[in-house]
């Protein structure tokens, strides 16, 4: 059987998305906005803009680009999904919305403390995996990955746990005590297949192991 994966997008080009799936076994779909559908085997939180602050009990300290609208439709996805047991991957604002989702909250401006995060392109820097953890099992203790975002995961929410951190501090990955969920701030999509680069690891090492959660009985 091929997984089918939804594709949460924010409206822009889902290429490098569809791609990995794709290469990974998958049969992708990206949409904008999309209702809950649990005829797909898995569910893919795309990067993108902020989350809306009241979302996590905060008044706006420099988040950009927000839309409430994805934040409600995300959300919904994740309820869906997460709810029925079915597989998770999220990446970049997608890493964020499920902390939310959780009951969790964000840094919403990291600043000049943490400058290896915030560039026009991809940073490449290093993080630690925790033992016990799939970021770990995949990837061994310590490995070079690409970041772009300029907020960070705040307070963790119920039942997630802290899988991997950059030097710097910021949480790179994110585990679920019981629910099948790979969140991640980095950006496995442009680290594999055409995009694959000799300064991080194999971002599709990601996908597979999503993909083989999504085949799961």
């Amino acid at each position: 059987m091929i997984p089918k994966i939804l594709i949460s997008t924010g409206g822009g080009d889902p290429a490098n998305y569809v791609s990995a799936v794709r290469a990974a076994g998958g049969e992708p779909t990206a949409a904008y906005l999309p209702a809950p559908d649990l005829s797909f085997d898995g569910l893919l939180l795309a990067g993108g803009g902020d989350v809306e602050p009241a979302r996590f009990g905060q008044e706006d300290r420099g988040s950009r680009d927000m839309d409430p609208a994805r934040d409600r439709a995300e959300l919904a996805l994740l309820d869906a999904f997460l709810g029925a047991g079915r597989p998770v991957l999220a990446i970049c604002r997608g890493h964020q919305v499920v902390n939310v989702w959780a009951g969790g909250g964000l840094i919403q401006d990291l600043g000049p403390l943490v400058p290896n995060h915030q560039r026009a392109g991809d940073a490449v820097h290093p993080v630690r995996a925790e033992e016990g953890t799939l970021l770990r099992r995949l990837y061994g203790p310590v490995f070079p990955v690409n970041s772009n975002h300029h907020q960070g995961i705040g307070r963790l929410g119920r039942g997630l746990y802290a899988s991997a951190r950059s030097s710097d501090g910021v949480i790179e990955g994110l585990e679920h005590e019981s629910l099948p969920l790979i969140s991640v701030q980095f950006h496995p999509e442009r680290m594999t297949g055409a995009l694959a680069r000799p300064d991080t690891v194999d971002g599709g090492t990601v996908f597979r192991e999503f993909l083989r959660l999504c085949g799961k009985e």
